[in-house]
């Protein structure tokens, strides 16, 4: 059985320090929002499955091969001769501000199926599945097999969770509104940082709107540096962001939730799942990466000291 499974689309990421149009060295990695999360939960000592397709070419060779040496389970990745392997590329014109530029229409990850989702769903029998709103945004088969695999997983009992992870480039707010609210009736945790909510419901409180009227048990709101809360039935939590130097902001949310969802799968109450959460976010933000900084389990009191301090 297991832990953790997410479906969505890997890219091969390529991330330059400097304005790319300069050229000069380029650093060569992986990067997708559900990947991200799959990695994370497994270095917290989870097992986690990540279901995809990527192109029958060296990208994605890449793409699997980091996937296998983080121990996420690929076992249901699809090669696809037809489509390739879709590229995302970072550059920084100044400090804490990066550019991303997409190569993905058409990839081999906006192919992935309902059939496919929904096999994998049946044969991980997982205690979590976890979803975004990056994925139906791809492509007309990605939504379908969105919904459709958070539908199953309802019906079979499995806890649900949906990042808004609204992005601009790929549809227009109307039409994630649209596509997201189809998929609140079968979800039970919302992971939306405080500019997203909107995108979920049109209430003026949309937090007691989305716990009053839904599946949703838990609505998790992030708002970078001023922290996060955590609103259920019983009540609001918050948590400020931990004080550490920024180095890249990239792959903090997928970081955080990570987090979260390890303390979920710990069986951990929302205090503590927030603080997990707030660490692993923290973690990310230290070093350059989508994920490369992701923190293990013994990693999780490293933040405990003053910055500075050597461990010998």
């Amino acid at each position: 059985m297991t832990d953790l499974l997410t479906i969505g689309e890997t890219m091969v990421s390529l991330r330059t320090a400097r304005p790319m149009r300069l050229g000069g060295d380029a650093h060569l990695s992986i990067a997708g929002s559900e990947s991200n999360v799959a990695i994370g939960v497994s270095r917290l000592g989870h097992q986690a499955a990540w279901v995809g397709a990527v192109g029958n070419d060296e990208p994605g060779r890449l793409i699997l091969r980091t996937l296998r040496a983080e121990g996420v389970d690929t076992r249901r990745v699809r090669f696809s001769h037809e489509s390739f392997t879709g590229f995302i590329a970072f550059d920084q014109p100044s400090h804490d501000i990066t550019r991303v530029s997409y190569h993905r229409r058409g990839s081999a990850g906006s192919t992935v199926t309902a059939d496919e989702c929904i096999a994998a769903l049946e044969a991980t029998r997982p205690r979590l599945l976890h979803v975004t709103g990056i994925t139906p945004a791809l492509s007309a088969t990605t939504r379908a097999a969105t919904l459709a695999v958070v539908r199953n997983a309802f019906a079979a009992g499995v806890q649900v969770s949906l990042d808004v992870n609204y992005r601009a480039r790929l549809w227009s707010r109307s039409d994630a509104a649209t596509a997201l609210r189809e998929l609140l009736p079968h979800v039970h945790t919302v992971f939306s940082s405080d500019d997203e909510l909107d995108i979920l419901t049109d209430a003026p409180d949309a937090v007691a709107d989305l716990l009053g009227s839904s599946s949703v048990d838990q609505v998790i709101v992030t708002a970078g540096g001023k922290g996060a809360w955590a609103h259920t039935a019983s009540g609001t939590i918050h948590r400020p962001a931990l004080p550490v130097t920024v180095v890249d902001s990239i792959g903090a949310g997928d970081a955080f939730v990570s987090g979260y969802l390890s303390a979920t799968l710990d069986d951990l109450s929302p205090d503590s799942r927030l603080d997990r959460a707030t660490t692993s976010g923290a973690f990310c933000v230290t070093a350059t990466g989508d994920w490369e900084s992701l923190p293990t389990r013994p990693d999780l009191t490293l933040l405990t000291h003053t910055q500075g301090t050597a461990l010998r």
